[in-house]
């Protein structure tokens, strides 16, 4: 259980550092927002997702 714990803060930690570097950019490019909404979408969803499962595998852990 501890490593799926590990592996889930991991991604937690590598999605957060992606949408952090692409949103910006994104943003910034000319027409990104149109082009990358699903982009953007789908990284929150999976960031929020994450973000329970650490919570519920932290409970199981400690």
């Amino acid at each position: 259980m501890l490593a799926a714990f590990q592996l889930t803060v991991l991604a937690l930690i590598a999605t957060s550092f992606l949408m952090v570097i692409g949103v910006p950019v994104i943003f910034a490019s000319p027409e990104g927002w149109v082009k990358s909404k699903n982009f953007v979408f789908s990284g929150a969803l999976l960031w929020i997702s994450l973000v329970f499962a650490v919570g519920i595998l932290n409970s199981f852990v400690v």
